[in-house]
C-alpha cells in the first residue's frame, strides 16, 4: 500500500480569493481535527493560519470559511496524550474557551506547535523538533508577523513618518466617517470604552491591514466584555465579518446597523464636547480629551 502523499497547496485561483477575503497573509496550512468549546465532537477542517488568526474551511477547494479562532491572545499550548499512534493532540488555551486540536501526524503536529507559538509569542520556539529548515521558515514567518503588526499600528494610509498619504491602498482616506471613528489601536479602543463608559460602548478604528477598518465594543451583560469586528473594505462597499457576512454601502450604515441590531444597547462613543466629530484625531489631541473627562474610580 502506497504512502499517503502530502496535501497540495490550494490552486492560484483559491489561494487568492482567500488572501481578498482574510486580508492576512499565510503562514501556514493543512488537515487538523478541531474540537471548540460548544462541540461534541471533533471537526476535520483544512486550516489556514494568517496572521495570528487560524480559518477553518469545509476542505482545500473552498474559497470561503466556516469559522475562524483568533489565537493572538494565547495564554499556552499544552500537550495532551493521545491514545491514537502517529497522532498529535494539544490545545489551545484561550482567554474564552480551551480548544482541542488534533494533526494528522506527529511531524504535522510539531509543525502546527511551532508556527502557532511562533506567532503568538514572536519568537522561535526553542521545545519544537523540526527540521533546520523548518526552523528557517519559522523565522521568517516571526519577521513577517513583526513587520505586518507594526504596519498594523498606523493609521490607514499613514505613511512611516505618520504624515498622511491619500495615495492608492488607503481604505476610505476622503470619505466621511461617522462621529465614533477614532485612529486608535485595539488595546486603545478597549482603554476608551473601559474608562468612559458614560460616552459609548462602540468605537470604529483602522483594521490591522490599512485598508479595512474593525469595531471594538463593550457589552455588558453577566460582566463587561470587549469584542472586535472585522469591516472589510470591498471598494463601494462594506462587510461586516459575521457568521453570516453582512454588506452595507458605507461606514455610517454599518454603525447603524449594530445600534439598530441591538436595540439601542450598543451606542457610537462620542466625545461631547468634540468639534470635529467624525475626523481622525491624533494621539496628542486623544489624550489631552481623554484628560478631561471625568473617569470612574
Amino acid at each position: 500500500m502506497m504512502a499517503k502523499k502530502p496535501p497540495k497547496p490550494a490552486p492560484r485561483r483559491i489561494f487568492q480569493e482567500r488572501s481578498k477575503i482574510t486580508a492576512l497573509p499565510l503562514y501556514f496550512e493543512g488537515f487538523l481535527l478541531v474540537k471548540r468549546s460548544d462541540d461534541q465532537e471533533y471537526k476535520h477542517y483544512w486550516t489556514e493560519l494568517r496572521g495570528a488568526t487560524l480559518f477553518f474551511y469545509t476542505d482545500k477547494k473552498s474559497t470561503i470559511y466556516v469559522g475562524k479562532l483568533d489565537i493572538v491572545d494565547l495564554i499556552c499550548l499544552t500537550d495532551q496524550n493521545s491514545t491514537e499512534k502517529n497522532c498529535a493532540k494539544f490545545t489551545l488555551v484561550l482567554p474564552k474557551e480551551e480548544v482541542q486540536v488534533k494533526a494528522e501526524n506527529t511531524e504535522s503536529g510539531e509543525e502546527w506547535r511551532g508556527f502557532i507559538l511562533t506567532v503568538t509569542e514572536l519568537s522561535v520556539p526553542q521545545h519544537v523538533s523540526l527540521l533546520p529548515g523548518q526552523v528557517i521558515r519559522l523565522h521568517e514567518v516571526l519577521e513577517r508577523e513583526k513587520k505586518r503588526r507594526l504596519e498594523a499600528q498606523r493609521p490607514p494610509g499613514a505613511s512611516v513618518d505618520g504624515k498622511k498619504d491619500p495615495g492608492e491602498g488607503c481604505a476610505g482616506a476622503s470619505s466621511p466617517k461617522p462621529a465614533c471613528f477614532y485612529t486608535v489601536s485595539r488595546k486603545e479602543a478597549t482603554e476608551m470604552l473601559e474608562k468612559n463608559p458614560s460616552l459609548g460602548n462602540m468605537i470604529l478604528r483602522p483594521g490591522t491591514d490599512s485598508r479595512n477598518y474593525s469595531i471594538t465594543i463593550r457589552q455588558e451583560i453577566d460582566l463587561p466584555r470587549i469584542k472586535h469586528y472585522k469591516v472589510m473594505s470591498n471598494g463601494k462597499s462594506y462587510t461586516i465579518e459575521l457568521e453570516k457576512p453582512v454588506t452595507l454601502p458605507n461606514l455610517f450604515s454599518v454603525i447603524d446597523y449594530f445600534v439598530k441590531e441591538t436595540r439601542g444597547n450598543l451606542r457610537p462613543f462620542i466625545y461631547s464636547t468634540d468639534d470635529n466629530r467624525g475626523q481622525e484625531p491624533n494621539t496628542e489631541e486623544r489624550n489631552d480629551k481623554l484628560k478631561k473627562i471625568p473617569h470612574k474610580p
